[in-house]
């Protein structure tokens, strides 16, 4: 199977996606029974975006080329990729990167996420039967060539041992922070809301943690973030939500809350389900400096950074961890 042969399957796959068809209405629907935090809201949004900005032909084709994607792969090898489940369809990046790059891979799925993947698969496999010698599904990957794993930092820890022999990729927990500076426009404010709040907040792209200038004036932010009320509905969220302001209430700790998301001041970048973090500062320049060079922050969302409202919405190019796993696969051949 050439280069090509790749892209027009992809890019039929985004058309698939787009469609939002009665056989993938039914693959969401059992993925939501699956796993709770799989909303069918947010499996939608997931796949429009792998559908806009991933399976389309001129994007495919120009981040081939950026590569250096031989029309065939002369020597292809297996990689096992050790996929995530925090948000669906969250190891559909790496598994593209294996397919353009004509290798093979051996993947092993998220308990949270074993419905959504293997359907694409398996209609990939229907479309062209030459794929099946291109992707295996495994409890446990052995005999690979390379890996690429995506877990806690306790869980990378594993890998890098288990790993270490090969060449590998692990990457560890990340998240995502806004600085705000007191300019921004209500639709600002609604945009950085959804880089909050999508996903339940539980994706590495979220927004967890919040820098302001002295004296924020918290109240249009706790209006915005009402637009997202509906995800105390989930059950799940809900008990989140009321562990955490319990905790808040029974430790005299000030905080703020508009009944769905609550906000505590806190230096850590990783906050729970339901809550944001926040810290006041004084000088911007110095908090982007230090942010800059955290191996915890995947982005930063901000004027003057990544557009707010644009988190959730990664390009080909935006690797995790800032890792470039097309170069990676490509030193492999």
């Amino acid at each position: 199977m050439n280069l090509q042969d790749r892209i027009e399957l992809l890019v039929k796959l985004g058309n698939y996606l787009h469609q939002n068809g009665v056989e993938w209405q039914a693959a969401t629907e059992k993925a939501s029974r699956n796993n709770a935090w799989f909303a069918p809201e947010f499996i939608k949004l997931a796949a429009d975006n792998i559908a806009s900005q991933f399976l389309q032909q001129e994007k495919l084709q120009r981040w081939a080329a950026h590569y250096q994607v031989p029309n065939q792969q002369p020597a292809p090898k297996t990689v096992g990729i050790v996929m995530a489940g925090n948000i669906p369809m969250v190891g559909f990046h790496d598994f593209l990167c294996v397919f353009i790059q004509g290798h093979k891979a051996k993947i092993k799925l998220s308990s949270k996420d074993e419905i959504l993947i293997p359907h694409l698969v398996n209609l990939l496999e229907q479309w062209d039967n030459r794929l099946a010698d291109y992707f295996t599904f495994a409890d446990i990957i052995k005999g690979c060539d390379a890996y690429i794993a995506t877990g806690s930092n306790n869980t990378g820890r594993y890998f890098e041992y288990y790993f270490s022999k090969y060449p590998h990729i692990i990457r560890r927990n990340r998240t995502s922070v806004a600085i705000i500076d007191g300019s921004e426009s209500e639709q600002e404010l609604a945009l950085l809301a959804g880089d909050i709040q999508l996903y339940f907040g539980m994706g590495c792209r979220n927004i967890t943690q919040l820098f302001v200038p002295q004296g924020y004036d918290f109240i249009p932010l706790l209006e915005a973030l009402k637009a997202y009320d509906y995800v105390a509905d989930n059950h799940k969220y809900k008990h989140n939500f009321d562990y955490h302001l319990a905790l808040l209430i029974m430790n005299s700790k000030f905080y703020m809350n508009n009944g769905s998301v609550i906000l505590a001041e806190n230096v850590s970048p990783f906050s729970p389900v339901s809550q944001i973090h926040y810290q006041f500062y004084d000088n911007k320049a110095v908090i982007e400096e230090q942010l800059q060079t955290s191996s915890d922050i995947q982005c930063i969302t901000g004027h003057g950074h990544i557009p707010f409202g644009s988190a959730q919405q990664p390009s080909l190019a935006d690797y995790a961890d800032g890792v470039d796993t097309m170069e990676f696969l490509a030193k492999l051949a």
